[in-house]
């Protein structure tokens, strides 16, 4: 056999192996750069921040107060839900002030930052019903996919990462977009003086520095969320097959 004929024998068993004859070609995308909407110059980034304890002296929430205060300082604008009063999920309150409250937020926000106490080796009870009252399809819109998200903890004892790495996983469950940087603040209650303010520290060159990836990123990702977390699978699914499926009552 001749090197050309060679070729062509190789060429065609290409061609044949990658044929596609389970893919409805017309759903079938092939990214493109041009498909990408360049990062905008409207408003400010809208995060949303979200804190695990319902003390008194809470320091997941003294770190997002801390967190909040540097997003304004990098042209963000901050809110954080107070959990305090939010009815349990699945309790049948989805009607609740605090329900609706957190669901609105939720639609507002471009990114998140979630912070957690990490109690028992896992984020506590209060962070994950917060979550937990976020169907992932509200009126036909997905309220967290698409965004981006950091997240913290703090800790009472030495430096752990069990939280952060349980709400990675949660965000990931969210479809959020979770950035490669986190913080993690060991012995929380000696990192903050008498006002309640974050002393000096690694710990707060850390917060700075997630608090700074997560603007960089929800600035790049937002005006092209939609794009990135569009599906072939649900593409070739009607909305009402999708709808079907995301919100079986049964569940």
């Amino acid at each position: 056999m001749s090197t050309e004929e060679s070729l062509t024998n190789t060429t065609a068993d290409t061609a044949a192996d990658s044929a596609l004859p389970n893919i409805d070609p017309g759903q079938l995308h092939r990214p493109a750069v041009a498909d990408f909407t360049a990062p905008d110059g409207g408003h400010p980034p809208r995060i949303l921040l979200l804190y695990g304890s319902l003390r008194e002296v809470s320091y997941s929430r003294k770190v997002v107060e801390e967190a909040a205060r540097l997003l304004l300082a990098m042209g963000a604008e901050p809110r954080i839900f107070d959990p305090r009063g939010l009815p349990q999920p699945d309790s049948g309150e989805e009607a609740h002030p605090k329900v609706q409250e957190l669901r609105e937020l939720m639609l507002w926000s471009e990114g998140q930052i979630w912070c957690s106490p990490e109690r028992h080796g896992a984020m506590t009870g209060i962070l994950k019903s917060q979550i937990d009252w976020v169907p992932l399809n509200l009126g036909g819109v997905r309220p967290t996919q698409g965004k981006t998200l950091a997240v913290m903890q703090v800790s009472g004892g030495s430096q752990s990462f069990n939280a952060v790495n349980q709400m990675r996983i949660l965000g990931r469950w969210m479809r959020m977009f979770t950035i490669p940087n986190q913080s993690s603040v060991a012995k929380a209650f000696m990192e903050f003086d008498e006002d309640g303010r974050m002393k000096p520290s690694p710990y707060y060159h850390r917060i700075v520095d997630v608090v700074e990836e997560l603007v960089k990123f929800t600035l790049l990702l937002r005006t092209n969320k939609d794009y990135l977390v569009d599906r072939y699978s649900e593409r070739v699914e009607s909305a009402e097959q999708v709808s079907q499926r995301v919100n079986q009552r049964a569940i």
